[in-house]
């Protein structure tokens, strides 16, 4: 594949997700979170706020506080982030004004918990979509990735930490406890499913192997998994015999088939299975090596 094409389909993800993310925000906010007076972090929920103050309108309130937000983040995290960043802080309150004028969108659910749940997991989405691009949907998403850039705390902790500051902000003028409560239910699933989406289809099986047919069971991985595999030089504990371990990872899907095939060719083989979240690198983001398999005389 050409660089050119690389690139193009590099910007037409990257534009589908930004373009996919700020739909969904703005129609989750419209449904569940105005309708039933959930309190929310992020700018949104500062526009709410204001808005119920003052009547300034929500989509032209998030605008102009995402327009301060950006200019600091591209002070900070650069360019690219501010070139990707500068379209969310257009195309939400965009998508917002929008989805005001679609009749009856807040009268989804009448159940006020229901619309939390759903708002939590659709936000949490949706805020993954688009910073799994490296871009943010403006606002308080800048901070959390300023918060990450000088902190190195995960972006999803970052998010939590921030929403949890404006929520806290919107609590003096809550009635009662209750839109509270709801707005933690959707800070919690929020912050999961962002962590999840992030890493979606990205996630491997990582297998270690200890046993005395180690050549077999490489040879076997690398011809019939069609799977890498790395040699690791080791000393066992007990008998204190130098031989070596084999390392590979694999998909989640041939998790089963590696296990089958190892104790087939081993019943006592020692096997330790991690999931790791992402794997870079040939084989994965990059195009696998095809050679010849050498055989060990």
């Amino acid at each position: 594949m050409t660089t050119r094409m690389k690139n193009l389909r590099s910007f037409i993800w990257t534009g589908g997700c930004i373009l996919f993310g700020n739909a969904l925000l703005a129609f989750t906010v419209e449904a569940f979170i105005i309708p039933h007076n959930v309190i929310m972090g992020g700018t949104t929920g500062l526009a709410i706020v204001l808005d119920r103050l003052t009547g300034i309108d929500t989509a032209a309130a998030v605008l102009v506080m995402n327009g301060a937000l950006l200019l600091f983040g591209g002070i900070v995290l650069g360019r690219k982030l501010l070139t990707t960043t500068l379209a969310s802080s257009l195309l939400y309150p965009a998508f917002l004004a929008l989805a005001q004028r679609i009749p009856d969108l807040g009268k989804i659910t009448d159940n006020s918990l229901l619309a939390a749940l759903f708002a939590g997991v659709l936000m949490g989405v949706s805020l993954g979509a688009v910073m799994r691009v490296g871009s943010s949907t403006g606002g308080m998403d800048i901070a959390s990735l300023v918060m990450h850039k000088w902190t190195h705390i995960p972006v999803s902790v970052c998010v939590y930490v921030m929403d949890i500051l404006v929520i806290g902000g919107q609590a003096i003028f809550a009635d009662t406890a209750e839109p509270i409560l709801y707005g933690l239910v959707v800070l919690v699933l929020e912050s999961l499913l962002l962590d999840k989406v992030m890493v979606l289809g990205q996630a491997q099986i990582q297998l270690f192997v200890i046993s005395q047919q180690y050549e077999t069971i490489r040879r076997r991985i690398l011809s019939e998994l069609q799977a890498g595999a790395t040699m690791i030089r080791m000393e066992t504990g007990l008998t204190q015999q130098e031989q070596k371990g084999v390392l590979c990872v694999i998909p989640s899907r041939k998790l089963y088939a590696a296990k089958q095939l190892i104790q087939s060719i081993d019943p006592l083989a020692f096997i330790t299975i991690t999931q790791i979240r992402e794997v870079r690198g040939r084989g994965f983001t990059l195009e696998r090596a095809v050679r010849p398999l050498e055989e060990k005389e």
